[in-house]
Parts: structure tokens; C-alpha cells; sequence
């Protein structure tokens, strides 16, 4: 029996890395799930563009169909780069009439531009908008059985109970709900799930490389897959759609079911301290003499602080000045901090010195250049940092690096 996908489908630009293609989240989840040899049907207002663009996937896909509602043009998500807040543009001022599915397995996404009534056995239901989303059955939707799939915010936020850690937002939204399963996705803690019986925590996975547009598509498919069509507990389905979505991110492929056979990533470890709660410092190193040279240090220091690390950064906590005003307070700052992250394109020597003064110390870091390889790089990769050509690879590593120190 089929799985339905309802959601939206939207174009998606990214500067750099480069990407352009048509999916969103209802056309990767469908995607997804019909990659894993599961039928699948694909329900969403689509423009004539998306239509042929799905129907000629849906020609070499076996199983993969689609009942499109036409309307006119796409909605359109452009990125400067694949952690950034995208530009939204293509949203009706009113919203199209609500689609309607009824089947016995039906993915539900929140959409920008409409909205979905879901009549079924089986839900899983992601609301996708972290401030506006609305609870399942707002719109008349029902099932029997329902998992609701958010991350750890979108859970306080539609809880009532902001900043709560998911064994508190997690009951709250099965009783609000009537949702027999939700599984809070918490960064590199992985995801918790909960059920009426007990709760489990599922690991994260690392990567060696990060894609990040469409990872939480993947991550909701893989578990309905494997909750409504395969029949494993939520933890199991849990599970796997970690170490599937794992894949997404490393390789920007859906994956099949002989690469998940085969595919075992390496869970992220968290250390004791990190559990506790205690907050990891990085130590930002890079040059800030231009604007575009600014404007780098600005985005990772405000990603880094999104994360929940503590970002020291010469720049904007000691300032410009002579060496005798400044030296000695960047030294200091490297010694009191857990890691560096250090973006060496250019190959400023103020930067190369703190990379090595902090390997001395033996302090993990990790080095964002995609301009210099190999011979360039052969100081730093011989003293065991952590490199990356990508900057949201060079993020997630800094992440992880620090949440095992």
C-alpha cells in the first residue's frame, strides 16, 4: 500500500554551494521514500513547470506518482549559502484552498501557501513553520495513529513551553495532540523519542562533508517509511532515519536500501561535561581587515552562538590595535578556550600563528579554507586539524569537535 506525501514542493537557489532544482519538503520526502522502494504518492499545488519536472522523475521511478493541483508559479526559497535564513519569495497574499487526502498512510508537511486536510489510519505530521505552526487536527485533519516530527525549538514553541527540554514538551504535545508518538530532533544530542511506554534518545551521526537544505525532509521520510510502511517501533524508525538523513547530508543523495545496508556513520559523541551542561568556547581565528573578510567572521560567530557555543572572537572582543595592546589577549583567549576555529583562506599570519600556537597546546581545530589545498594545507593537516573546504562542513565540525571535548 502506498504512502501519500502532502506538503508543499518549492524551487530552491542556493549561491554557493551551487544548487537549483525544484523539490521542498513534500517532493524530497516522496522522493525519499519511493528511493527505499516504497509506492508513494505525491499531493501538492504545483505550477505546470513542477508538474512536468515530477511527472519525468516519476517516468524512471518505479512506484512514484503524483496528483498535482495546479496553480500559477512556485514558491521559491533562495540561499546565500546552506545555513543561511533564506529569502522567501512566490507566497499568494491568500492562501489556495486546503487539499484534501484521504489513504490509510499519509506524510503531512505545513505549507506556506495552503494547507492540507489529512484523513487516515497512520500520520506523521511535520508542521515545518516554527512560529506559526499549527497543531494537527486545527484544520480537521485526523488519524488513528499519529507521530508528530519537530525539532527541540518548533517543540517548545508549539508546546507553550519554550526552552524546555523534549521529556517535558514531548508529553505535553502527545496529550495536546493526540499524537501516540513524537520525536524531537535536538542537533547533535540526536533525537528523542517519545511513546506512551518509555522514551529513547537516537544518536546523531557525523559527516564528513555538510549539506543542510532538505536534511529535515529526509529525516521525516525515512522515519515514516519505516514507522507506517515497515512496521518498526519509533525508535527503530527513529534510528534509521538518523543514519539515512546522515547520508543525505554527506552526499546530497537519497539513499537506497542496499547503501543504508552498507552506510555506518560515526555517532557523535557527547562528552560528560557537554551532557551536564557545561558551554563550550571557541576561539574564532581569521583575518578582519576588509569587509568581505568582516562579514565571514560575523556569520560564523552568529552561527556558532545559534548552536550554543561560546564564540570568542578577537574581532569583536578585543578590537584592532597595536601588538602590545592586542597579542597577549589573543593568547590568552586561545588558553581559555576549548577549540579554534580558524578560517584561513588568504592565509593570514596572524591566523597561521594561532593555529599553531593552539595546536601546541594541543587544542583541537578546525580549519575552513576552500582556496588552498594540498601542499598549502600540509602544516595543518600534519598536525592533526580538522580540515574543510566547505564553511557549514567547518561549522558542524567546530560542533562536534567542542560537544565531545
Amino acid at each position: 500500500m502506498a504512502l501519500n506525501v502532502v506538503g508543499g514542493v518549492y524551487r530552491e537557489y542556493c549561491v554557493h554551494p551551487r544548487w537549483n532544482d525544484i523539490y521542498g519538503s513534500a517532493g524530497r520526502a516522496a522522493m525519499a521514500i519511493a528511493n527505499m522502494g516504497t509506492d508513494v504518492v505525491l499531493h501538492s499545488y504545483m505550477g505546470q513547470h513542477a508538474i512536468d519536472v515530477f511527472e519525468e522523475r516519476a517516468a524512471w521511478l518505479e512506484g512514484f506518482s503524483t496528483m498535482p493541483t495546479k496553480v500559477d508559479g512556485i514558491v521559491a526559497f533562495r540561499y546565500l549559502y546552506d545555513l543561511d535564513v533564506p529569502v522567501i519569495s512566490g507566497v499568494p497574499d491568500v492562501e489556495y484552498p486546503p487539499l484534501q487526502v484521504d489513504a490509510d498512510k499519509v506524510v503531512r508537511f505545513g505549507m506556506l501557501e495552503g494547507d492540507a486536510v489529512v484523513n487516515a489510519d497512520w500520520a506523521v505530521y511535520d508542521p515545518q513553520n516554527v512560529r506559526k505552526g499549527k497543531p494537527f487536527g486545527a484544520n480537521g485533519s485526523r488519524a488513528n495513529h499519529l507521530a508528530l516530527v519537530m525539532n527541540s525549538w518548533e517543540a517548545g514553541h508549539m508546546a507553550g513551553m519554550p526552552g524546555e527540554h523534549p521529556s517535558m514538551t514531548a508529553p505535553a504535545l502527545a496529550h495536546q495532540q493526540g499524537a501516540e508518538v513524537v520525536v524531537v530532533k535536538m542537533g547533535p544530542h540526536g533525537a528523542f523519542v517519545w511513546t506512551a511506554t518509555g522514551t529513547t534518545q537516537v544518536p546523531a551521526f557525523r559527516t564528513g562533508h555538510v549539506w543542510k537544505v532538505g536534511s529535515g525532509d529526509c529525516f521525516v521520510a525515512h522515519f515514516a517509511n519505516e514507522w507506517m510502511h515497515n512496521g518498526k517501533s519509533p525508535a527503530e524508525a527513529a534510528l534509521i532515519a538518523s543514519r539515512a538523513t546522515a547520508y543525505y547530508v554527506e552526499t546530497q543523495g537519497l539513499i537506497t536500501p542496499v547503501q543504508l545496508n552498507d552506510y555506518a556513520p560515526q555517532a557523535i559523541g557527547l562528552s560528560v561535561g557537554y551532557r551536564a551542561g557545561e558551554v563550550r568556547q571557541v576561539y574564532l581565528a581569521g583575518p578582519f581587515f576588509d569587509l568581505s573578510q568582516v562579514w565571514m567572521v560575523e556569520q560564523a560567530r552568529n552561527v556558532l552562538q545559534e548552536m550554543g557555543l561560546k564564540v570568542f572572537s578577537p574581532y569583536h572582543d578585543i578590537g584592532l590595535g597595536e601588538a602590545d595592546d592586542v597579542v597577549a589577549k589573543d593568547l590568552e583567549a586561545i588558553h581559555a578556550s576549548h577549540l579554534v576555529m580558524a578560517i584561513a583562506d588568504g592565509f593570514d599570519p596572524g591566523t597561521v600563528y594561532e593555529i599553531g600556537y593552539a595546536r601546541a597546546l594541543g587544542k583541537p581545530v578546525v580549519v575552513y579554507s576552500e582556496r588552498h589545498k594540498g601542499e598549502g594545507l600540509k602544516m595543518m593537516e600534519g598536525s592533526e586539524c580538522t580540515i574543510c573546504n566547505d564553511f557549514t562542513t567547518a561549522i558542524y565540525s567546530t560542533l562536534w569537535e567542542a560537544v565531545a571535548l
